[in-house]
């Protein structure tokens, strides 16, 4: 049963507290008809209980989320005062006054279950896309979508396939849950490698095919063609998952037409990006309806209140995401003419983060762009001398520029 349907939520499943010991129970935590989904599609009691482990630990597993991977960029705990954060994909600008005006509103009325606020956002969201709101689900942020498709669609002997580098939490979910994982490398221009990754698919049994556009960390599109030459020539049984976290930040169509058209498509969306809510979680996902039932099995509780509302007052701001798009693209182009100034090279990014060839080990430019205090993002090990950067602000750039000739040229 989808968040559509407008019922009370059901109650919470069981998380373990720190330092909770207590083995898993299944039950506790699954309905019968996802147990029984689980074990037809071949999952022992211990993939079960990986299963189990991915839905219970969330953002606490080193790996299983933006919020979890976010913090592979940083030191823990705080930054020190003034350091530029642009190791994370984060939005320089928070949520717009109205969305913290609606959020203030609901935060209000914290004591009640505000279940409307929910309904009120699939309902928005169903205009806006023009799909009918039995084809959407809301999340908290896309990454627990993200998760419940990968348990959803992929299992021991239905794999996935996906692209190197690229943002890895589908695939470490699905090897923590025993899901074989086929890593394809990007091709020249960044994009995805379409005949490579279908001919991986049709290698062996495959559940669900990952393509993130644009792509995490590169900010590289995949042409709306490559998608349609993966849905139309994909194995039978498999799906798509077309992540489209950063789509307003580019040109290309997003995929509501997909879902629009009955293709085996899931897409899914995160208001952590443009609309600066990182930290509040909101998002969505768009699907048939038999596809979006899948992952249902794995839904509990109640959407945030706070960021359900926001989400929905900024939909209704139609300048809001056109205003920051090309902030973002006049920052993004300020800093290819300083690449290109001084020779580096980088990947052709329509997003809102890049990779630079900074020519040294990526770990020691982490480290000593750290010690100057402007934080960047995480390694790939397979472009072992590229680091990622996120977009911030003008004078978040400006220190950029000074700290990475320091350290690139030393």
């Amino acid at each position: 049963m989808s968040d559509t349907t407008r019922t009370p939520a059901a109650p919470p499943a069981r998380v373990l507290a720190r330092g909770d010991r207590r083995p898993l129970d299944p039950e506790s935590l699954l309905a019968r008809e996802a147990l029984d989904d689980l074990s037809q599609r071949g999952f022992t009691r211990r993939g079960v209980l990986c299963v189990m482990g991915l839905l219970a630990g969330g953002a606490s597993l080193p790996f299983a989320s933006e919020p979890a991977l976010a913090q592979l960029s940083n030191l823990g705990g705080r930054l020190p005062e003034g350091s530029v954060k642009i190791n994370a994909n984060e939005f320089p600008s928070g949520p717009s006054p109205k969305g913290l005006e609606a959020l203030l509103a609901a935060a209000r009325n914290g004591n009640r279950y505000q279940y409307p606020e929910t309904w009120d956002l699939v309902a928005a969201l169903a205009r806006i896309e023009g799909v009918p709101e039995e084809r959407l689900s809301v999340y908290p942020g896309s990454s627990l979508a993200l998760q419940h498709a990968v348990i959803a669609f992929t299992s021991p002997s239905r794999g996935l396939v996906t692209v190197d580098p690229g943002y890895e939490a589908a695939a470490r979910a699905a090897e923590f849950i025993g899901a074989p994982v086929a890593r394809i490398p990007l091709r020249a221009d960044a994009s995805h490698d379409v005949k490579a990754m279908l001919a991986a698919a049709r290698s062996r049994p495959t559940g669900l095919i990952y393509v993130c556009s644009p792509n995490n960390p590169t900010g590289t599109v995949t042409p709306r063609a490559d998608i349609e030459t993966i849905l139309a020539n994909k194995p039978d049984g498999c799906a798509v998952l077309l992540d489209e976290a950063y789509i307003h930040f580019c040109d290309e169509p997003p995929g509501s037409d997909l879902v629009r058209a009955d293709e085996d498509v899931v897409v899914i969306r995160t208001f952590s990006k443009i609309y600066g809510m990182a930290g509040l979680r909101a998002g969505f996902a768009m699907a048939r309806p038999d596809l979006l039932e899948r992952m249902a099995g794995y839904k509990s509780g109640a959407m945030p209140a706070t960021a359900m509302a926001a989400a929905h007052a900024m939909l209704g701001e139609p300048d809001l995401v056109p205003t920051r798009k090309r902030m973002n693209r006049q920052r993004r182009e300020d800093l290819f003419r300083f690449l290109d100034e001084h020779r580096f090279a980088y990947t052709p990014s329509v997003s809102s983060k890049l990779m630079v060839d900074a020519g040294l080990p990526t770990q020691k430019v982490i480290d000593e762009m750290a010690a100057r205090g402007v934080y960047i993002g995480r390694p790939w090990p397979s472009w072992p001398t590229h680091v990622r950067i996120s977009l911030g602000s003008e004078a978040d750039m400006e220190r950029f520029k000074v700290a990475f000739l320091e350290v690139a040229r030393s």
